[in-house]
């Protein structure tokens, strides 16, 4: 292509602003101009005078317009030549923001961090003590809340800088692991956490070969089926006695303690203490029981902060993926000291 050529684009594509480009994405995924409406908070009227310049426009470039209207109350039909621009059109603007994200994340003005529920706490304590700095440095801060399912997912795919959660992993050495840096806080596997009386379910300990004569209390995401997978294969619901389906562990606990559910709930070594300490008010009155995995493969729990691999070497000590690393390191050994002195035998 001649160097002049290279600068030559037609006025239409020229026109078209990113706003215009959002708007076609609105309406590839609601379906109607008043839906696309609905989701970017405008009104219906504005988001139809776009549809109509971008279907003028490029149906004079390509040919064919990019939607057809139908009947009222249908979706409008996306030709083929408006399903390949909505394509282009989530790509670039994707590809922007990624850009944006990425100069403000090597510049350190951005942050996005994310954690599980039950880790959250850790986390908090940490940014409070670099919110002082970062406000200084007009630091951007963004907390989310991660699914233990999608955390490193997440990590990988750049929507976050640094994780605090925990994923299920193998004794030794896991390859999923190698993109990430990861600073361990723990490693465990499963407690059973009960209201059945100890003639029932004695303790202190349960083989997992016991689990299929017990009523459980399952979540259909997370550490938990992963552990049950690994135990008693993809057919592992037909295996088990699943009395209740749950969407959190505070849900199982509370079906425990209020009666309504004669079984035991699933959880991390973690939750487990915590239930045993009375540090979970959902649990008050439950009994923990540690669960001992005799049939393999060897699972574990490993609870900690995770990150990319390679970013915190790429910078100084002074970026504020550093700071807040740091921070973290700080929690986890004032964490480490408190339970050294509360569980001297632990």
């Amino acid at each position: 292509m001649p160097l002049k050529d290279r600068w030559q684009y037609p006025t239409a594509l020229l026109d078209t602003t990113m706003d215009q480009l959002r708007t076609l994405l609105a309406v590839h995924e609601a379906g109607t101009a008043l839906g696309a409406a609905r989701l970017l908070g405008r009104e219906q009227s504005s988001v139809q005078k776009q549809l109509d310049t971008l279907n003028r426009n490029f149906g004079t470039l390509c040919g064919e317009p990019l939607v057809v209207k139908r009947g009222r109350s249908q979706n409008v039909l996306f030709t083929a030549t408006g399903e390949s621009l909505a394509g282009l059109a989530r790509g670039t603007l994707e590809d922007w923001r990624e850009g944006l994200y990425d100069c403000r994340r090597r510049l350190g003005s951005r942050l996005c961090v994310g954690s599980t529920r039950y880790i959250l706490g850790f986390l908090l304590n940490a940014v409070e003590l670099v919110t002082g700095e970062f406000d200084r440095r007009g630091v951007e801060l963004k907390v989310e809340h991660v699914r233990t399912r999608d955390l490193l997912e997440r990590l990988d795919a750049k929507e976050l800088d640094l994780v605090c959660g925990s994923v299920l992993t193998t004794a030794g050495h896991d390859s999923r692991l190698d993109g990430f840096e990861v600073m361990e806080w723990r490693r465990s596997g499963l407690s059973l956490v009960t209201n059945l009386d100890a003639e029932e379910l004695p303790g202190p300990s349960v083989p997992v070969s016991e689990l299929p004569r017990l009523p459980l209390a399952v979540s259909a995401d997370g550490l938990i089926p992963g552990f049950l997978r690994g135990w008693f294969g993809a057919r592992y619901r037909q295996e088990l006695h699943i009395a209740a389906e749950i969407d959190t562990v505070s849900y199982g606990l509370e079906l425990l303690s209020s009666g309504v559910l004669s079984g035991c709930v699933l959880v991390t070594e973690g939750i487990g203490d915590a239930v045993a300490d009375g540090r979970i008010r959902a649990g008050a009155g439950l009994r923990t029981l540690e669960l001992t995995d005799g049939i393999g493969p060897e699972l574990e729990v490993l609870i900690g902060v995770f990150v990319r691999a390679g970013e915190r070497t790429a910078q100084d000590a002074g970026h504020p993926l550093n700071v807040l690393w740091g921070a973290l390191a700080a929690e986890n050994a004032r964490w480490r000291s408190v339970m050294r002195k509360e569980r001297p035998g632990r």
